[in-house]
């Protein structure tokens, strides 16, 4: 029997060995996920503890919230940690479970994408049929579907990966275990394996995007149609921040993954991961949230409650 295991260990290359980097991207890295822990927790703290905000549209915000800030998790503790030791050094067991738990928070992000573009055509485009289309029930099923799918494309993108034989070198040329960087190793024949990741991830974000972009083509065209300037300016900023956040998200996923091994530039790949595991974590509450006039009222009446609580009266 062929044996599967003989690595036991992986190393780590990180973003960069020069030591004049280190501490300055230690102290950058550090900042953008302190921005992110406290944007997407505070979106979801918000969210839970206001009733104004207890629609569909802020369910899938806190939930994307969730999911960002999970995803993330995976990865910066350990470049943080890297950048302080020098010992960038993860265990076999421990880079499959940063692979499927990374894969799949990534997958769950891009259903839940098509979940909030689906929410927002019945907003626009149905208003009057709004609260019979976007049912609890439906918008629970939507979310659970999310979760449910994202963690089956962890599995199978898991599952291939390390279904390889690692007997080659054990230097995985990224600063977490990704898919193409781990796969590169193998010293087993990794055409089903590229054909299972470009098939899986291909599918996925087809189906999402063709969900997306068909939701906002009806949406453009309902604004185009608007008498009021201000329904316009409003529905068109909401879509604007969508497509941001969907053109980041999509742009990286599809340079980092839709394209056979031969391709891939592994210094230009953890520059492109760099933005959907870190920047894209911190900016999605400024995009989502940070703009909009119901969680900036929910977020003073929360500065107002702090400032009349006796514990922070002297």
């Amino acid at each position: 029997m062929e044996n599967r295991t003989e690595i036991t260990q992986f190393i780590l290359l990180g973003l960069t060995k020069t030591p004049e980097l280190q501490f300055p991207l230690f102290i950058m890295f550090t900042l953008i996920y302190l921005i992110n822990m406290l944007g997407n927790l505070g979106v979801i703290v918000l969210i839970l503890t206001d009733s104004r905000l207890h629609t569909p549209m802020y369910f899938f915000l806190s939930n994307l919230s969730l999911v960002d800030l999970c995803y993330s998790s995976t990865v910066t503790p350990t470049v943080l940690a890297g950048f302080l030791s020098g010992d960038n050094v993860i265990s076999y067991n421990a880079c499959a479970a940063q692979m499927f738990f990374f894969a799949g928070f990534a997958s769950v992000e891009n259903f839940l994408l098509a979940s909030m573009a689906y929410d927002r055509y019945a907003a626009v485009c149905k208003p009057l049929h709004y609260s019979n289309t976007m049912t609890t029930g439906l918008c629970v099923c939507l979310a659970i579907g999310s979760y449910v799918g994202g963690f089956v494309n962890g599995s199978i993108h898991t599952g291939v990966t390390f279904h390889l034989s690692f007997c080659m070198s054990n230097v995985v040329h990224h600063f977490f275990c990704d898919v193409p960087a781990v796969r590169v190793l193998s010293c087993s024949d990794r055409h089903v394996t590229e054909m299972v990741l470009v098939f899986t991830v291909s599918s996925i974000v087809f189906f999402a995007l063709m969900v997306i972009l068909i939701s906002y083509l009806f949406i453009f065209i309902t604004i185009l149609n608007m008498r009021s300037a201000e329904g316009y300016r409003k529905a068109l900023s909401t879509c604007a921040s969508h497509f941001i956040a969907v053109s980041i998200f999509y742009g990286t996923c599809i340079f980092v993954y839709m394209q056979p091994s031969s391709s891939h530039s592994m210094d230009k790949d953890k520059m492109a991961s760099v933005f959907y595991t870190m920047v894209i974590p911190m900016i999605n509450p400024l995009v989502y949230s940070l703009r909009n006039k119901n969680v900036h009222s929910a977020f003073q009446k929360v500065i107002e409650k702090a400032k009349l609580s006796p514990c922070l009266t002297f």
